[in-house]
């Protein structure tokens, strides 16, 4: 006869199972300008809009920034991570904008709102990465070991980007620069807290798991209509396996901006608290002056 489990052996999996709740809502909440991104695709699949006489892509980018303005408003994003969506902007715009002219995907349909062949809400795609990785930062107070010295994490971050233009021109660099980053990040840990309870986990696992994520999305994204790749212009396929690849480099690209800019405020902090404990120059060697009787 098997004998029934005890409440102390049943602990450890209801720890475990509380852990992963609260990690999976963690993540939900790092997610949030992605899921509004997919949720406002498939609102503009599923509604007539030409038939109201609205282009798609125009009422996709009328809601994004409704939505950043409520995410703003309601300080669930500060403004500092409204800055690294800003950036993701322009770093996706300018990416999106060369990829369509050399023909790598295209954004068929009509908009007001479509500058050198690529809608702006485009930018807001690339943002929700930024902004899942301030939000990660925030939500799961991330901290990090045994990084490379920041030369190389600039000169990769750099690489990854540069590739997506350059291997148009010349050999695609993608292998080796994840050979490259695997081993410059190979003793690299991240940690995190989730439900009180620190745990750490190898970066460069992260930056797949990440990327894999993305990956899945964007198989979402083109399902939906989102933009077009050459071999889906006949209809919905699968977006190749080796789109993981080029969305975990720019995962890790997005990673460095990101720990970049909260290495900056850390800086600017630091020293503004330095001043503030500093008396002023005027002040300093003179004697406090004695209480009278």
């Amino acid at each position: 006869m098997t004998p029934r489990r005890t409440a102390p052996q049943l602990e450890p999996c209801l720890r475990g199972l509380t852990l992963l709740l609260a990690f999976v809502a963690g993540q939900w909440r790092s997610c949030t300008l992605a899921l509004v991104v997919v949720g406002l695709l498939a609102l503009a699949r599923a509604l007539p809009l030409p038939a109201w006489g609205v282009a798609r892509y125009d009422a996709v980018l009328l809601g994004c920034l409704l939505a950043q303005w409520v995410l703003l408003r309601t300080r669930f994003e500060s403004p500092r991570e409204a800055a690294v969506v800003l950036v993701f902007h322009g770093l996706g715009f300018a990416l999106e904008a060369f990829k369509v002219a050399h023909g790598s995907w295209s954004y068929p349909e009509d908009a007001a709102t479509k500058v050198l062949g690529v809608p702006l809400y485009a930018g807001f795609m690339y943002a929700s990465v930024g902004s899942y990785m301030a939000q990660a930062w925030r939500h799961f107070d991330l901290r990090l070991w045994g990084l490379p010295p920041l030369r190389v994490q600039l000169g990769l971050a750099a690489g990854a980007y540069l590739n997506f233009f350059t291997h148009h021109y010349g050999p695609d660099l993608r292998y080796a620069l994840t050979a490259a980053l695997g081993l410059a990040f190979r003793r690299a840990r991240v940690g995190f807290t989730v439900a009180g309870e620190a745990l750490r986990l190898p970066l460069n696992l992260a930056f797949a798991l990440i990327g894999l994520f993305v990956f899945v999305a964007e198989n979402a994204a083109t399902f939906l209509g989102a933009w077009v790749y050459p071999h889906q212009r006949g209809g919905w396929q699968p977006v190749h396996l080796s789109k993981w690849l080029a969305w975990t480099l720019l995962v890790v690209v997005a990673f460095l901006v990101v720990s970049g800019l909260r290495r900056w405020e850390a800086r600017r902090t630091a020293a503004a608290t330095a001043v503030d404990r500093c008396p002023p120059a005027a002040d300093r060697g003179r004697a406090p002056a004695r209480r009278g009787r």
